[in-house]
């Protein structure tokens, strides 16, 4: 068996973009050669990688099976040149998926730190719901997700990184925003505007606020937290999310903060914000020093 990274590297990109067309494009290659490299690495193997669906190729349990081990073997080959280049200690592109709140508001100054630190500027990041993120690292199209909600898939190892507080917001104008401090009884019957299923700010809602309220109502399903935050001020219903994404709001004015009791350690709005990765991610010298810079971070 004479397998080569060339081929190894046709096959990783073809799982990344699904037609021989796009990653023939992406390699700088005709599309026979991506075809025939492919071809002989199928061959070599024994086993289409690939299931064939309307001139698209699907993944089959054969190709995920040879995707970890591709995948480290053109990381390791890529830091090769770092053994012999002191003045660059990291090459390649980091591939950073995050959850909305962690994507907006901790992301864009984690990331400026750490490009000052390692000097490396070459990231990549994605933004949307933890579900996403996390199915998106199962398809090796990331490699590393910083999220809210945590991740219990086992083919995924999570650890909390950092935390933020989330807090309930309403439209000044509604009855219940002009209490000093509201107790859970005053929530009964209430109207919610909810991020939708996936999303860490739901999970956090429906794990930790609903349970203490015995009839609540979801009014609207939105996937932004700032279409969120203009339903609450327009009085549509309560919001649920985190006082990082609220507080320019509550600070213009536009909405409120409720107040709830947090005796007798009844009630925790605080939420972990958990560092995700395939279990069989290759961590390169790149990826190592970002999760021990996240980590970092997370404790000053």
């Amino acid at each position: 068996m004479n397998i080569s990274l060339k081929q190894l590297n046709v096959f990783s990109s073809i799982t990344q973009h699904n037609t021989l067309t796009a990653a023939a494009e992406a390699l700088y290659l005709s599309k026979a050669a991506v075809s025939m490299a492919l071809a002989e690495l199928e061959k070599q193997l024994g086993h289409p990688l690939f299931d064939r669906v309307n001139n698209r190729l699907i993944l089959n349990q054969e190709g995920h099976k040879l995707l970890p081990l591709a995948d480290e073997l053109l990381s390791r080959a890529n830091n090769i040149s770092q053994l012999f280049d002191a003045d660059h200690a990291f090459s390649g592109q980091l591939k950073i998926g995050a959850s909305d709140t962690v994507g907006n508001h901790v992301v864009p100054g984690l990331l400026s730190q750490f490009r000052q630190q390692s000097q490396h500027f070459s990231q990549s990041v994605v933004i949307s719901n933890s579900r996403l993120i996390c199915q998106k690292l199962l398809d090796y199209e990331l490699d590393i997700g910083l999220i809210e909600g945590k991740s219990h898939h086992p083919e995924l190892v999570a650890h909390q990184f950092s935390h933020d507080q989330m807090c309930i917001i309403a439209a000044p104008h509604i009855a219940i925003s002009q209490q000093t401090q509201c107790v859970f009884s005053d929530l009964e019957q209430s109207q919610w505007v909810l991020r939708e299923a996936g999303s860490g700010s739901r999970e956090f809602f429906l794990r930790t606020i609903a349970p203490h309220i015995e009839a609540w109502h979801e009014v609207f399903e939105l996937n932004t937290t700032e279409a969120l935050i203009n339903s609450v001020a327009a009085g549509l219903g309560l919001g649920c999310l985190s006082t990082l994404a609220a507080q320019y709001a509550i600070n213009d004015g536009r909405v409120t903060q409720l107040q709830l009791p947090h005796n007798n350690n009844t009630l925790n709005m605080q939420r972990p914000f958990w560092l995700v990765v395939h279990k069989d991610k290759y961590h390169s010298p790149l990826l190592t020093s970002f999760i021990a810079f996240c980590h970092q971070w997370g404790n000053t």
